[in-house]
């Protein structure tokens, strides 16, 4: 552990509220900010974008969006390492996280390609 602050922070981020309202609303959004604190913040002495990683798909799992199978390991490496440097902003990685996801209601889809719509 190289700083336990940082990491009770990254945890903390996707329960934030601005106002009264949720500061990421959907679960993809709170997967996302999940994702970015943990990778780029660098609470551990090591493994912090792996960590970011099995977060956030753990987190979209337990909230009804398991990934798609196969998995496409460069596209989900690309993301990591983009979350990591903070190349993409909130919005962004939750858009890309969402195509990873099943569609809830279509167990049929492909993998890395979503079932219904997007945003």
């Amino acid at each position: 552990m190289r700083d336990w602050g940082l990491l009770q922070s990254a945890v903390a981020r996707p329960q934030s509220s601005v106002f009264g309202e949720d500061a990421y609303p959907t679960p993809f959004e709170k997967a996302a900010a999940l994702l970015h604190s943990l990778a780029s913040n660098y609470s551990l002495v090591d493994g912090n974008k792996r960590t970011g990683w099995a977060s956030a798909i753990d987190f979209l799992d337990l909230n009804g969006h398991p990934l798609a199978e196969p998995l496409d390991e460069d596209a989900a490496e690309e993301l990591v390492l983009a979350a990591a440097q903070a190349e993409l902003s909130n919005p962004a990685i939750a858009s890309r996280l969402r195509r990873f996801a099943l569609d809830e209601g279509d167990a049929s889809a492909p993998a890395g390609v979503p079932a219904g719509p997007t945003d």
